[in-house]
């Protein structure tokens, strides 16, 4: 068998000797240190490159007098290293990178604060985006359905061409003002479809007032005709459980419209006359309906003809 030579590994730096190169560096950051405990008296010898040796000789006394003794040439490093300005920390110019870093290190203070701020942010965002879809949706969806839905109800319970054609204008407008995004509009319209529906489906008597202390009739001159005579006999709503309804009249004298349960009802002299003869024969008028509103209606059917028009106050 044949010998052959391996080579030895390099041998580590040994122990005592990083140790030592170690101390020198702990020395002279020791002596720079030293130096800057007394700034003034220093700054004074540096400044005068022959009175080193003498700056040398006061840092050998002070370690001296603490019992250490410190080698030339590490109270040379540290001047050297003092005036070279090693061993001082230096901030890094401010940047983008430093600014982020600073941000990294202080998130404890403003993190929370910050995580608020875009958690409401977010919030604010979804509320915004539901509107807008909910507004989208009812446009789109809610409004058109309800305008075929309720249109749909009048139409199979009318029984009046009139209100037939009034549903097609409303249906015709709200679908307008729901393609256009006019909101407010479309639901206006709604509104108006149900309270058609409501009145078509609503049943009632129009019965002539007779109570003891109320008006039963009541006769005006027109305004724009003095020598006209204008005949009223004041009437309610009665429905089918026999209480009183709300009705929406407008007055023919000044145009207003108002929700009311008594209102007048102009009708020929000739009846008026004979209203008048029924109550004072006994204080009740014995023939005291007027009128007759069916389902499917949208006005009352009078028992005589009527020259139309009414009153709201007297």
């Amino acid at each position: 068998m044949t010998d052959t030579a391996v080579a030895a590994p390099p041998a580590a730096l040994p122990v005592e000797k990083q140790s030592d190169k170690l101390d020198d560096i702990m020395l002279a950051m020791d002596v720079v240190d030293t130096l800057r405990h007394d700034q003034k008296v220093t700054e004074r010898e540096l400044a005068e490159g022959d009175r080193a040796e003498d700056l040398i000789e006061r840092l050998r006394v002070i370690y001296r007098n603490q019992g250490i003794d410190v080698p030339d040439e590490i109270l040379r490093q540290g001047v050297k290293a003092l005036r070279e300005d090693r061993f001082v920390y230096k901030p890094p110019r401010e940047s983008l990178s430093v600014k982020m870093a600073r941000l990294y290190v202080t998130r404890g203070r403003w993190g929370k604060w910050a995580l608020a701020a875009v958690a409401a942010l977010a919030l604010g965002f979804g509320a915004l985006a539901w509107q807008g879809y909910s507004a989208q949706m009812e446009l789109t969806r809610t409004i058109p359905a309800a305008i075929t839905r309720i249109s749909g109800d009048i139409t199979r319970e009318a029984t009046d061409d009139m209100v037939r054609t009034r549903v097609a204008a409303l249906v015709s407008d709200g679908q307008i003002a729901a393609r256009d995004g006019k909101t407010a509009a479309a639901r206006a319209v709604v509104a108006d479809l149900e309270r058609l529906r409501d009145d078509i489906r609503t049943e009632y008597d129009v019965r002539i007032v007779s109570r003891p202390g109320e008006s039963t009739g009541v006769w005006r001159r027109p305004r724009r005709n003095p020598n006209a005579m204008n005949y009223y006999v004041i009437v309610e709503a009665i429905g089918r459980d026999g209480r009183p309804l709300s009705r929406s009249i407008t007055s023919e004298e000044d145009g207003t419209t108002r929700v009311v349960t008594q209102w007048g009802v102009r009708v020929p002299e000739s009846l008026y006359r004979r209203v008048e003869a029924d109550k004072r024969d006994d204080g009740i008028v014995q023939n005291a309906i007027l009128g007759r509103k069916q389902r499917g209606q949208l006005d009352p059917t009078w028992r005589e003809a009527l020259p139309g028009g009414a009153i709201t106050s007297w």
